[in-house]
Formats: C-alpha cells, structure tokens, sequence
C-alpha cells in the first residue's frame, strides 16, 4: 500500500501510525489540493486534503491558504450535519509554513458524485433529489455569519464591512491574475473592470453575509443509496467559500445554465431559506450576472496557472468565454436600461 512521505507525516502527526492504515486512495476531480481517501483498520475513513507540492507559485490570488476557508465552511456548517451532509473536520493544521505543511483530515461522505450515477437514475429521483438539494443549501444560508464578508483566509485582505467592498476586492484580483498570467478573455481588462464597478451599487441590497460554498456543481454534491431510494450523501470541497450574498450559491448550481429553470430546486430551497421563496427581481438578476461573471472570469483565468490543454482548453474557451461574454453583456444592458 504505496503512501507518500506527506500523507504519511500528516497521518503521524495525528496520532495514526503506519500499522493503522488500511488503504489510501487518491481522489481526482479536484483542480488545486491534493485529496486522499485513507481507510483504518478500525473501520473509520478520513479524506485528507493537503496543498500538492510545487503550486506555491502557480495560483490564483484567491487560492492562498484555501484549507482555511474549508476549514471555516465545515465548522460553521456542523450544526446542520444531520439534514444538510457535510464532512466534520476531525484534525487539522493550517500553518502552510509549518514542517509538515498545512492539512485537513476529515470524516468521509457516503455516495459518489452527482454526475457519475445521473444515466442510473430511477423516475422522478433526480427531480426529488433537486429539491432536497435546494432545502439543504437553504438551511446552510441560515448559518451565523461573522461581521464581514469575503474569504475567512484573508489572502485577498481581511473580511469586509460592506458586500461592494468585498466583492469588488474579489473581482480586481481575478482580474489582477489574468494580466499576470497574461489570459486571453473575449474582453480586455480594463472592460470588465469598468463595467463590473459600474454595476456594483446593486451589491448593496445584500447587508446580511451568508455561508456561500460557490463551488457547488455536481461533482461536489454526493449521491447515496440504490435508484428509487437515492439521497443527499455529503456538500463537499468546502474551499473556496466565502461570506456573501446566498445568491451567489445559485451560479454554481446552475453551472452554464441558469437557475430560474431549475423549479424543483427552487422550491425545495424556498422552503428552508431565510428569506423564502426566491423572487426574481431586477437586483436579483443583476446581482447574479455579477456572479456568473467572476465564476466564468476565475474558470478562464485559472487554465493559465493549471497548464490546461488540449480538448480541455478548447472546451473551457468555447464554453466558458461566451457565456463570460453573455453575463457581461446582461450587466451592460441592464446598465443602459
């Protein structure tokens, strides 16, 4: 049972020695830390998240000392395990400098990504299952929120005491990382910048910081349990997280679709949402142009520092590039409106 001399240190240092380990299996899917899925002889198994070596450089702003924010995600989500599944952190060390780097060991989720069971789906199940999906991402935007908004690791400054602030901060950097890595975009820079702070007055509206996983497509959502009696088995990749607006959540889970059309999801999150049922009003859809725009601007940029290429790069520019352009070009015509 092959194990590398950084698992094998984070794995010690909690008090787990060699003889304990089961089996130890690399997850992939991820684009930024390195996962392992480790099994003990007594039965317990841990998924353990660790920076991969060699990426200190190779990173969007954002992306510094991501463990804290995931480390954040689960604690303040604990609360909610029973009805809305997500990890426990059962050890971690967040001190990148550290000897052994920064870590997070947590309780393994039931069940395999959303995507991979789809084809496998009994009538009806995936649209019950939408729904849950929508009470359970409401019940995390009830969770209480420190006073400020923006990434609990602080790599883009500290939390923020307004959401325009925040956001704007969020943005800039993207943007910032895109000259530095020198990204090609349908727009230029300058473009995007000034059209995403001529919109930001609608950010606003949002005076409440919610608990925002913004990653939530369905590889990280896990599916349990045989077709006909399948549930919600775990949210996870907390990491890149952040205080925010709780519609933020909403580009994500409508990963290059729009969620308006997504009524069983919508319904279940109406009936465990702060707020209730979601009304789409004009700073509503403004505010979600925004989003798509900095999750579509993050996908774009990200394939510099990740060597993407290939069919893979193809596929994010003909992708990803128009729909940028689509959300930029809402914000433009709603700014003329």
């Amino acid at each position: 049972m092959p194990i590398d001399s950084v698992l094998s240190a984070v794995l010690g240092s909690v008090g787990v020695p060699s003889e304990l380990i089961a089996s130890c299996e690399p997850l992939t899917g991820g684009t930024y830390n390195a996962v392992t899925r480790v099994r003990l002889t007594d039965g317990r198994e841990w998924v353990v998240k660790t920076p991969p070596p060699g990426k200190a450089g190779a990173h969007l702003g954002y992306e510094r000392d991501l463990l804290v924010n995931e480390v954040t995600f689960y604690d303040a989500a604990a609360g909610l395990t029973e009805e809305t599944p997500v990890p426990r952190v059962v050890h971690s060390g967040l001190d990148a400098a550290a000897p052994g780097g920064a870590f997070v060991v947590m309780t393994a989720c039931p069940g395999q990504p959303w995507h991979e069971v789809t084809g496998t789906m009994a009538d009806g199940e995936e649209q019950r299952l939408r729904r849950d999906l929508g009470r359970a991402v409401g019940r995390l935007h009830t969770v209480p929120a420190p006073g400020g908004f923006g990434y609990p690791s602080a790599a883009l400054g500290p939390l923020a005491p307004t959401w325009r602030r925040a956001f704007t901060t969020m943005t800039d950097a993207v943007l910032d990382d895109t000259l530095a890595y020198a990204v090609r975009l349908p727009r230029t820079v300058p473009g995007i910048r000034g059209l995403l702070a001529a919109a930001s007055y609608v950010l606003d509206d949002v005076t409440r910081p919610a608990l925002v996983h913004f990653d939530l497509w369905q590889g990280n959502v896990l599916v349990s349990g045989e077709p006909g009696a399948r549930r919600i088995g775990g949210i996870i990749d907390g990491e890149r997280m952040f205080w925010g607006d709780p519609a933020a959540d909403f580009v994500s889970l409508a990963l290059l679709g729009d969620v308006e059309e997504d009524k069983d999801l919508l319904a279940g999150y109406g009936e465990s949402a702060p707020g209730g049922p979601v009304e789409f009003d004009g700073s509503l859809r403004l505010r979600l142009a925004l989003y798509r725009s900095y999750l579509y601007l993050i996908m774009l940029v990200e394939t510099v520092p990740r060597d993407t290429s290939g069919e893979d790069l193809e596929w994010t520019w003909n992708e990803v590039a128009p729909r940028l352009e689509a959300a930029l070009g809402e914000v433009e015509s709603t700014l003329r409106a």
